[in-house]
């Protein structure tokens, strides 16, 4: 297969495109002999900044850009702050600059996220460029890295964004979008929840956070007298990325600039979801409908241990999880304060 002939789906692929699918069981040597810088499926990303990456890489040769086949990064299906970079937003780039080099050019590799390890494995890249947030989880703990350092293979990790404005730009535009979505569940305006529902709530609250490692959601729900098991919303809150939630992003998420392991809160880039509960309670101090005395907190995962402490000194008298964690730290600080602790599995 030469460079310019294209795949079999050469009439929806431009010629410089090629699909791992067909390459995974032919020969690698075309594009193993480009020696080529290559950017991994990146989130999305503006014109504005794919060209400041075109114009860092592409004077050290040839550039092959990754582009995932799915529309979200595995793991936050249908989330708009993970989006995946797709083919015609950057095509009028690729296609100016390869009419204007013939010795380095853009070349497009198109596949799904899981087969990232066996390309970096199969593909001798000469330097591999990162975007933040195009991962669920650390990246150091995932099989791609393991390759990168088997390999010896020499990687940047870098801002998704254009720069500081266009970071916090982002963050406001994509909020009203996940807003949009979390209302289109139709649990936001209904005057009494049952558990299922608060627990619901939690997990899709959840998915307002932009911290990659996990996204932790809660409820907290008020026991509505004479109705068992309905409850009334009190609010609802998610691991905020501070100072603003496309920081980590941008600036590289801490826990992978000292590849600390998953559970480690040293080097952490976000407000957890139950401190963010006591901050935005705090906040309205004075408004009864805020006192958690007697309420029950709904979380899709059990509470870390420094996070249990400082619940165990709280009014909530209840605390129902879906996720273990910590070995159960959690329950057995909570119970000795005298609460209540349950889980429950949707």
């Amino acid at each position: 297969m030469s460079l310019t002939a294209g795949t079999k789906n050469e009439s929806t692929l431009p010629a410089y495109a090629f699909d791992w699918s067909e390459l995974a069981f032919s020969s690698k040597k075309p594009l193993r002999e480009l020696k080529a810088t290559y950017i991994a499926a990146p989130r999305e990303i503006s014109e504005e900044r794919f060209k400041q990456l075109v114009k860092a890489y592409l004077p050290k040769g040839n550039i092959i850009l990754g582009l995932a086949k799915e529309p979200y990064v595995s793991g936050f299906d249908g989330q708009p702050q993970f989006r995946t970079l797709q083919l015609k937003a950057i095509q009028n780039i690729v296609g100016q600059v390869n009419a204007a080099s013939k010795t380095r050019r853009i070349y497009i590799l198109s596949y799904f996220q899981r087969e990232l390890p066996f390309i970096l494995e199969k593909l001798a890249f000469k330097h591999v460029v990162l975007v933040n947030g195009s991962w669920k989880y650390v990246f150091h703990t995932s099989p791609a890295y393991f390759f990168l350092a088997n390999n010896h293979t020499t990687y940047d990790m870098v801002s998704p964004f254009a720069g500081e404005d266009e970071a916090k730009d982002y963050e406001q535009k994509t909020d009203r979008q996940i807003f949009k979505r979390l209302d289109s569940a139709g649990l936001l305006n209904q005057k009494t929840y049952s558990e299922t529902d608060l627990l619901r709530i939690a997990e899709l609250g959840a998915s307002r956070s932009y911290d990659y490692s996990f996204q932790t959601g809660t409820a907290l729900g008020r026991p509505v007298k004479g109705k068992p098991g309905e409850y009334q919303l009190v609010i609802s809150t998610f691991n905020k990325v501070v100072p603003y939630q496309t920081y980590a992003m941008h600036h590289g998420a801490t826990r992978e600039t000292h590849f600390s392991p998953p559970n480690d809160l040293n080097h952490y880039d976000t407000v957890h979801a139950e401190v963010q509960l006591l901050i935005e309670s705090a906040k309205a101090a004075g408004n009864p409908r805020a006192s958690l005395k007697g309420t029950t907190l709904f979380i899709n995962l059990m509470p870390c241990p420094s996070c249990a402490r400082m619940l165990s000194e709280t009014d909530i008298e209840e605390f129902v999880y879906s996720i273990d964690h910590s070995d159960g730290y959690a329950v057995k600080m909570l119970e000795a304060a005298g609460k209540k602790v349950r889980r429950v599995v949707l």
